[in-house]
């Protein structure tokens, strides 16, 4: 595997759908200066593809800080994850570093789904994993605090993230299911957030709204619960307990080594980044409703993630 980082400028984004249905080892590269305070645009080269990248380093960062990896949903890309979903504000706020990965074509490859990147096997853990190495050679990061995060088919991409890479301290999948193999995982904190109205990534499971060109479902995998149940059992977790405010329901069940496996349901809630942007014409087109008020995503998995360290 061969690596070249270079900043290669930012750029300025189209409003495109918010979201669809859409580890190995870590990988290093050459230092090339130091990674500017505030938003910038990176690349990667894996084999013969060259992957980008976006970064938000506050100011002040001097000693190792935690990294969250924020992977958008189908049909998005970073620069509409990072306008969407207010990471840089918590970023500011917690002192960290937030990094939004490009998926090819605008979509991940989380096991069957999404898109291109599915049909043609992309190693989106290797991408994944390279970028972590790389922004670690350029931006003092705590390896014991690193992060990851996603929406819709990013969300997928974080549970395969969970089950086939030992980088992350915990992850928190929103709106997704799990849609690859996961017999070999580690355990590990998770966090998921779903609405019980979401109709492309069904909170019973099975198949959702949105079709391939087939005609297939795009997405056809098991119940946000049953994930749930898996990863108590992996992580071998006490029973849950359950708290209810309003339409948010939570379930936390405490594990060892510090670990906990939660789940967050919000009644009514649809296919949406919960406390994000609205985007009337992107929710009218797709057939959206807007982004649930009841919780506010970010700052919710912004603590759950500062209780975790490998």
């Amino acid at each position: 595997m061969s690596l070249r980082i270079g900043l290669i400028g930012v750029i300025s984004a189209v409003a495109l759908l918010v979201s669809g249905c859409l580890g190995g080892s870590r990988a290093t590269a050459t230092p090339a200066g130091d990674v500017p305070v505030g938003q910038s645009t990176h690349s990667l080269t894996i084999g013969d593809t060259t992957r980008t990248f976006r970064i938000y380093r506050p100011d002040g960062i001097s000693a190792p800080a935690p990294l969250v990896v924020m992977l958008h949903g189908g049909y998005g890309d970073g620069a509409q994850a990072e306008r969407a979903y207010h990471w840089d504000a918590q970023a500011e706020a917690g002192h960290f570093v937030v990094a939004y990965p490009d998926g090819l074509n605008r979509a991940w490859n989380a096991g069957s789904c999404c898109g291109q990147p599915a049909r043609a096997g992309v190693d989106d853990v290797a991408f994944i994993s390279a970028m972590v190495g790389t922004i670690e050679q350029q931006i003092p990061v705590d390896s014991t605090r690193v992060f990851v995060t996603g929406m819709s088919n990013g969300a997928m991409m974080a549970l395969r993230l969970a089950c086939q890479s030992t980088l992350f301290a915990a992850v928190a999948p929103v709106a997704g299911t799990q849609l690859t193999d996961c017999s070999d995982a580690v355990p590990t904190s998770i966090l998921q957030i779903h609405g019980t109205a979401d109709d492309r990534v069904p909170y019973g499971g099975g198949p959702g709204k949105m079709l391939t060109a087939s005609g297939a479902p795009r997405v056809d995998g098991p119940s946000v619960e049953s994930v749930n149940t898996t990863w108590r059992a992996k992580d071998g977790c006490a029973p849950p307990v359950s708290l209810n405010s309003g339409d948010v329901a939570t379930q936390r069940a405490d594990c060892p080594d510090g670990r906990t496996v939660e789940l967050i349901t919000i009644v009514g809630a649809g296919h949406q980044w919960p406390g994000g942007i609205a985007n009337p014409i992107v929710e009218k087109v797709a057939g959206l409703p807007p982004p649930s008020t009841a919780l506010d995503a970010t700052a919710t998995i912004w603590q759950f993630f500062a209780q975790h360290h490998l």
